[in-house]
């Protein structure tokens, strides 16, 4: 039996789990067992942008109502039609929430695949791509769980420092960023945060909830740590970036209000805040351009060329690493769960935002 977890496009709130017999495999499909995956505000944010990104694109329901949450991590190859791909392979990359998953792998080669099932040719094939875990040079079996709760995340936070430095900050040495607890944020402050002492170097500051405040300053990667209700008191004097993980309409507006046309770019990035999300039109200062990490990653590809874009990124995740796994004081404490139950709760609490910033949920149907 097929077990997914779906939710209704229109209230995240609501969910229920939809039980199906397996799809049986035409020549070259594989099905994979989903071992693991992560559960975060990021997948928050995936909901939230469903239909404005085609979230709900990759692994649709049949129901135009409910959507299935797409999640990052690991699987098993229990079956396989597929030239290249052996009963018993372990890939990494994006899953339904669910037990299993049928995939139609196309241009198979030494490091994995891309999904070429029809529904998913026109999405960003960043996402379509499943990388076999014995040929990753990335891959560390006792780092699964960080693996899955991090790398995609880190992956976005190592774009957006880019993509900022490469456009000198439009002229700010102020980043302000908001969220700042959630890890998508922490990891663009930790790549920001390498400057320090350089020529190109950035304040940093983070704004947050009041209960996160301690967490986040913990870190070491902020200059200056917020919560929302301080954004009057940030000091406006100077152009800075705003960069925003949260979504949140009302906090964005504070943002724009309290610097005007000082706001030399204002940079919307995810929806934590996702029952709180809206336009950015009618804003004092710069209208809010959403960060759309291919693209970046594109222009990287043809500047560095893609072994050069992943030499960059990987030396970034080893120093990411370090504090992350830091066994005196880590940044991540890893929470595994199984069942419906787990899943449940964990997303109830993420839609909630009463997850601790310190723990990070790896699961299993």
């Amino acid at each position: 039996m097929t077990t997914t977890f779906v939710v209704e496009r229109q209230n995240l709130n609501q969910t229920r789990w939809v039980h199906s017999e397996p799809a049986a495999l035409a020549q070259g499909d594989v099905r994979l067992a989903i071992a693991s995956f992560a559960l975060t505000s990021n997948n928050v944010t995936y909901a939230a942008f469903g239909d404005a990104m085609n979230y709900w694109g990759f692994f649709p329901t049949g129901d135009a109502a409910t959507g299935c949450i797409p999640v990052w991590g690991f699987a098993d190859v229990t079956e396989s039609l597929c030239d290249g791909v052996a009963i018993g392979e372990r890939f990494y990359g994006y899953w339904p929430i669910a037990n299993e998953v049928v995939l139609q792998p196309t241009r198979v080669n030494a490091a994995g695949f891309s999904d070429g099932v029809a529904h998913r040719r026109e999405l960003h094939a960043v996402y379509n791509q499943y990388l076999r875990c014995s040929a990753d040079p990335g891959y560390d079996a006792a780092r699964e769980a960080e693996q899955a709760l991090l790398r995609p995340l880190f992956f976005t936070s190592f774009l957006i420092d880019d993509f900022l430095a490469d456009n000198d900050f439009f002229g700010a040495r102020t980043v302000i960023l908001s969220s700042a607890s959630s890890k998508t944020a922490y990891g663009t402050a930790f790549c920001l945060a390498q400057r320090r002492g350089a020529a190109d170097a950035v304040r940093i500051v983070g704004l947050t909830s009041r209960g996160n405040l301690a967490f986040t300053r913990g870190l070491g990667c902020y200059d200056d740590v917020l919560d929302y209700d301080a954004v009057a008191t940030l000091p406006a004097d100077a152009l800075a970036v705003y960069v925003d993980f949260s979504g949140s309409v009302a906090l964005r507006a504070a943002v724009h209000a309290r610097f005007g046309d000082r706001l030399a770019y204002s940079c919307s990035v995810g929806g934590t805040h996702w029952d709180d999300l809206g336009s950015g039109k009618g804003l004092p200062g710069p209208r809010p351009t959403l960060f759309f990490a291919p693209a970046q990653i594109k222009k990287r590809n043809a500047d560095w060329g893609p072994a050069g874009l992943q030499q960059r990124l990987a030396d970034a995740w080893r120093a990411f690493m370090r504090p992350v796994t830091d066994p005196a004081q880590p940044w991540l404490r890893v929470v595994r769960g199984h069942g419906a139950a787990a899943i449940e709760a964990t997303y109830a609490a993420l839609l909630g935002g009463s997850v601790n910033p310190a723990e990070g949920h790896v699961l299993s149907v």
